[in-house]
């Protein structure tokens, strides 16, 4: 007769409470678990909450145990329950649904909530925290409907945000009380530099303002603060910090402090009942960051399984994290002081800071800002309070070593500790990590990420984890870590271009066929990308396969959350004329248009066409798509140069117009963004565009590979030319070059990475020859292409099986 397991419930299905679950699993604890969660929704990744609200990810992607995962690990979950009272003598635990659910152990994993300023004002309609999904909604249709937004709070919350109404086209003010952002993880320069891309970026900044009050009637419409000074705002976001949820435990005659208090096995005061994560305290610290609460999750995971483990005694606080696209870093002690040696480097060309901060000639604390690959190492070294040394100092400055100049590289992650966590969002230690190696046989990313769950959320652990495969797999690892573009398919890119030319491959259904595609129809991520590849092979004979774009390359305009469309037209180099302008507000009045909008690219963005009436719109306009929807030339941003500027020297509005004209309507793997400035002060930013040219007093200077999106990169100088001819030539060449390399959805700036600066310019500057043949290529590619918009306005079938009866 087999025994009857223990009763394990779990109050929280947050990332602690279910991180330790997973780890009493992995233990073989004999338990029947039960997990009472307060939302509605399955275990998710809070930190990935931003994602969703800039709109590159949808609630179901940030789900990190689905339903099916309870069931198959034999779990009874309870959403939309809150627990209200643990019963401590009879071991029950009541619900706000009427559930009275036993428990032999109990695990408290609440959380926290968000903290609402107690001013006058601060229960208006608008006001909302960040906290959740059911925020994050909130946020979403307050972006449709109002205009001005405020963030109340400048730590990372807050700046998360309000990148994010940025991005939904609010127009979005910050408001701190300090005047530096993230006070708590940054010192005043990375503060500074954080701010100054931001403010890039769109965001706006009230800082060392303290509110007052919420002004407005039954709905906010503004802030007062405490000079008497007023901000409109018809939407707030109360970012200003968390507060641990501890009312279960206080409604249940458990010991509270600012946190749940807990000894070092993760006990409360009563018996049998434990408390992780950020609702916890432990020796007088509440933690709000997400190693530290793996760490205890990984403690009492052992506790409960009676595996032999160490205390939980406390965690050295490290913060890694990508803020609207900037990758921030610190460690330990960060604030400078007198007793400290500071040793620091800043580049404010590449945006890169880094701080490293001494003793006694102890390290005790770091900071990085966009550069972090340097984070794992110093958060090591912080955490051994380990000596500085020349050695360690070339290691982690990147100067100077063995007299060669030369940082010196090896494999940090060898002498990483086992129970090292590498993936903070989900809590993977190395050791899981070269388990599932070892174990498994696992050799390429993908594995240990279907495995682990490490690499699954924000990604920004993948370096490391590709460290660790190659430190366990040695000279192996290259050759195993070899990747297809999809499941569907072992082949890379170049393979399967190379066999679409050797083999004389001319459609989709080809290459999959002869190519042995494991999945017959291929998928969506491998569709499109063939349809590219072979389109770019065969530019005059191709058919484009239109079933294998986008919906919105199929439908040519960018759809919006209410299944309304954009209209982008085309305005060569930014400048357009008072007849077009004149036919844009004609149209826009006559269908509706809810917002007319000024974009970054030059452009006015025709927001809120239904999708009926594209076609009409298209044929009043009568003016060439913009291709806003496009993996193609998007924008060509130019200043007003030497026509207009008392400082341009060269005609940038001419070459822009001239560009735009000349490259427009052609795919490419990715986006395509330029820029044509007609002096160095660069008011086009051609510094953050796929191609940016610089007029200077000899001629122009061409800049490659920058992206201002979600991974910003300054683009690097690729030569300089005398006369426009050679502008337009050198620009061919690269253009086509990156069109043939490219991998499918990889912008120019992971591309310049990936084949190398130096390389690139072997092939187009220092080979006359072949610079020529690569412009020629892209010009009969050109002559090929048409305005997409004129195709579907004179076939009657297309346009009424897409605009009319079709569903997308």
């Amino acid at each position: 007769m087999t025994a009857s397991r223990e009763k394990l419930v779990l109050v929280g299905n947050g990332m602690a409470g279910i991180g330790t679950v997973e780890q009493i699993l992995k233990l073989g604890g004999a338990y029947e678990i039960t997990v009472i969660g307060s939302e509605p929704h399955p275990n998710y990744n809070r930190i990935m909450l931003s994602y969703v609200l800039e709109g590159s990810k949808t609630t179901e992607d940030i789900i990190l145990n689905n339903w099916n995962w309870y069931e198959d690990n034999g779990i009874t979950l309870h959403t939309g329950t809150t627990a209200t009272r643990i019963d401590t003598a009879s071991r029950q635990i009541y619900t706000d649904s009427g559930l009275v659910i036993p428990y032999d152990k109990a695990i408290i994993a609440t959380g926290s909530n968000s903290f609402i300023l107690p001013v006058p004002g601060s229960d208006k309609e608008g006001v909302v925290g960040f906290r959740d999904i059911a925020d994050c909604e909130a946020m979403l249709e307050a972006a449709q409907q109002y205009n001005k937004a405020a963030v109340i709070g400048g730590g990372l919350l807050g700046l998360e945000a309000a990148k994010g109404l940025v991005n939904l086209g609010m127009d979005v003010t910050v408001v701190h009380l300090m005047e530096d952002l993230m006070e708590r993880q940054l010192d005043r320069s990375a503060s500074s530099m954080l701010q100054a891309e931001l403010e890039r970026q769109g965001v706006k900044f009230a800082m060392g303002m303290q509110t007052v009050e919420l002004t407005g009637g039954q709905r906010v419409s503004g802030l007062r603060y405490s000079d008497g000074s007023e901000l409109a705002a018809d939407f707030v976001v109360m970012a200003v910090g968390i507060k641990p949820n501890v009312q279960l435990a206080r409604d249940s005659g458990l010991e509270v402090n600012r946190g749940i208090v807990v000894n070092d096995y993760l006990q409360t005061s009563a018996v049998g009942v434990y408390s992780v994560g950020e609702c916890t305290e432990h020796r007088g610290v509440c933690y709000g960051l997400v190693a530290p609460l793996f760490e205890q999750g990984m403690v009492l995971a052992k506790h409960l399984c009676n595996v032999d483990t160490k205390p939980y005694e406390g965690s050295v606080v490290s913060t890694k994290l990508k803020i609207s696209g900037v990758d921030v870093f610190s460690a330990g002690e960060f604030i400078d002081t007198p007793e400290h040696t500071v040793i620091s480097a800043k580049d404010e060309w590449k945006r890169t800071y880094k701080k490293i901060l001494l003793k006694n000639n102890i390290i005790v604390g770091a900071v990085l800002f966009g550069d972090v690959t340097e984070s794992a190492n110093l958060q090591k070294l912080v955490k051994q309070g380990a000596e500085m040394t020349d050695d360690i100092y070339a290691e982690v400055m990147g100067t100077g070593c063995c007299g060669n100049g030369e940082a010196k590289k090896g494999l940090s992650v060898e002498s990483m500790a086992d129970e090292e966590i590498v993936c903070g969002c989900n809590g993977v230690t190395k050791k899981a990590i070269v388990d599932a190696v070892t174990e498994n046989g696992f050799t390429t990313v993908d594995e240990i990420k279907a495995c682990t769950g490490a690499t699954r959320s924000c990604g920004g652990c993948k370096p490391v984890v590709e460290q660790i495969l190659q430190f366990v797999l040695g000279d192996s690892f290259q050759q195993s870590a070899k990747q297809g573009i999809c499941t569907c398919t072992s082949l890379n890119r170049d393979e399967i271009v190379a066999e679409i030319h050797a083999k004389g491959l001319k459609t989709s259904k080809e290459v999959m066929h002869v190519l042995g595609w494991a999945q017959e129809e291929g998928c969506s991520k491998c569709r499109p990308a063939i349809n590219y590849y072979l389109g770019m092979t065969y530019p005059d004979t191709y058919e484009d396969e239109k079933e294998s774009r986008f919906v919105n390359e199929r439908m040519g305009a960018n759809i919006q959350k209410d299944g309304t469309y954009t209209v982008i037209p085309r305005m060569y180099g930014g400048v357009t004329t008072p007849e077009d302008l004149k036919k844009i507000a004609d149209v826009s009045l006559k269908y509706d248009v809810k917002v007319v909008k000024v974009t970054g690219g030059q452009r006015l963005d025709l927001i809120g066409v239904k999708k009926e009436d594209l076609p009409k719109v298209w044929e009043e306009l009568d003016m060439p798509s913009g291709y806003g929807y496009a993996k193609s030339l998007r924008t060509v941003k130019t200043c007003v140069g030497s026509q207009f500027c008392r400082f341009g020297t060269q005609d940038s509005m001419g070459m822009g117009a001239l560009m735009e004209r000349k490259y427009e309507r052609l795919d490419f793997p990715a986006k395509f963004k330029m820029a044509v400035n007609g002096c160095p002060r660069n008011c086009a930013e051609s510094c953050t565009k796929d191609i940016g040219i610089v007029g200077n007093d000899g001629g122009w200077e061409v800049f490659i590979g920058g992206n201002g999106g979600i991974k910003p990169r300054i683009a690097d100088s690729f030569c300089k030319v005398k006369t426009d001819e050679e502008l337009i030539e050198v620009c061919s060449a690269v253009m086509q070059y990156y069109r043939e390399t490219g991998n499918y959805l990889e912008r120019t700036s992971e591309w310049v990475e990936r084949m190398g600066l130096e390389n690139i310019q072997n092939v187009i500057l220092n080979n006359e020859s072949n610079r020529k043949e690569l412009a020629a290529r892209i010009d009969f590619a050109l002559a090929q292409v048409s305005d997409p918009w004129k195709k579907i306005l004179n076939d009657d079938s297309t346009r009424s099986a897409l605009f009319e009866t079709a569903k997308v």
